[in-house]
């Protein structure tokens, strides 16, 4: 089904891609969800949502989403019922999924997709929700999606809903997809994760100490694509796994050194390279449009 987005009924929208530049597992609560330490980066970069208002209270995905996920289990969708119900609202929306995040890379594609609906759609129907409570209703829909919500680089602690917004240095990444979907339950049950790791702190992170991600050896081991992923980018730098997807990235001050990198790494590797964001896309936009 083909759409005319230059109908200005249709608006676009980013959802940005993330990174974890460190993610700890420092202990478990008593439900059995993992307490994790990590700090959250923004791209810019990442996919496109875009949307329009219907009169009739119907929420439809138009188009492909993620290979297997059905419309009713789709996060975007999802998130728009719950903007609906929680804010009584009637309208319904059109929402078609510009994809160029990879699934199950860690690079938080789906669960951005979700921030990015619920922000853009409580602006549409003028519900006027606020961040508090979007962010709110996207922790129900995921741990990763109040940061999107928040649009903030942050330190992230509990289950990953305790933000504290973090100021980064500019940077560019090469990024790198293996193509293997990690199944984040999977692994956090497998009995090589390091589950009690000492807790870190601000200045451990400023100070540049390698911090590490808990599931990377794990992953390592058991994905043949990811180790060749890493023992690639190793060529160029010092790579790193983003949350508890295969996807890995290597950093860099300024994008010619990143695209001089990208250069080396040999074919057959899904790279590229992206900013680092100091404020989300998303938010950017949402200024926007409030300025007209």
């Amino acid at each position: 089904m083909s759409h005319d987005f230059n109908d200005p009924a249709w608006s676009a929208w980013p959802a940005p891609a993330k990174l974890n530049l460190f993610l700890r597992i420092v202990g478990r609560r008593a439900d059995g969800y993992h307490l994790l330490q990590t700090v959250f980066r923004l791209l810019d970069w990442g996919d496109t949502i875009r949307l329009r208002p219907r009169a009739d209270g119907r929420i439809v995905r138009h188009g492909g989403s993620v290979a297997g996920v059905a419309e009713a289990d789709d996060l975007t969708v999802r998130a728009a019922l719950a903007l609906q119900t929680a804010s009584n609202c009637e309208q319904g929306a059109d929402i078609v999924i510009e994809k160029r995040i990879p699934a199950g890379g860690g690079f938080g594609g789906g669960s951005s997709d979700a921030a990015t609906v619920l922000v853009a759609l409580d602006a549409l129907w003028g519900t006027d929700l606020g961040v508090e409570a979007l962010a709110e209703l996207g922790l129900r829909l995921g741990a990763d999606v109040p940061v999107f919500v928040r649009g903030d680089n942050a330190w992230a602690e509990g289950v990953g809903e305790d933000l504290r917004p973090v100021a980064l240095a500019p940077a560019w990444y090469v990024l790198a997809d293996p193509g293997v979907h990690a199944p984040t339950a999977a692994l956090f049950r497998s009995p090589e994760l390091t589950r009690d790791a000492a807790p870190a702190t601000m200045s451990d992170f400023v100070s540049g100490r390698p911090l590490g991600n808990a599931f990377e050896p794990v992953l390592r081991q058991r994905e043949a694509a990811v180790e060749a992923a890493f023992a690639a980018l190793a060529r160029i730098g010092s790579p790193r796994l983003t949350g508890s997807g295969s996807g890995c990235f290597v950093e860099f001050a300024t994008r010619e050194s990143a695209e001089a990198a990208l250069a080396e790494l040999p074919p057959g590797l899904r790279a590229w390279t992206a900013a680092g964001a100091q404020r989300s896309p998303l938010r950017i936009a949402l200024e926007a449009r409030r300025r007209g």
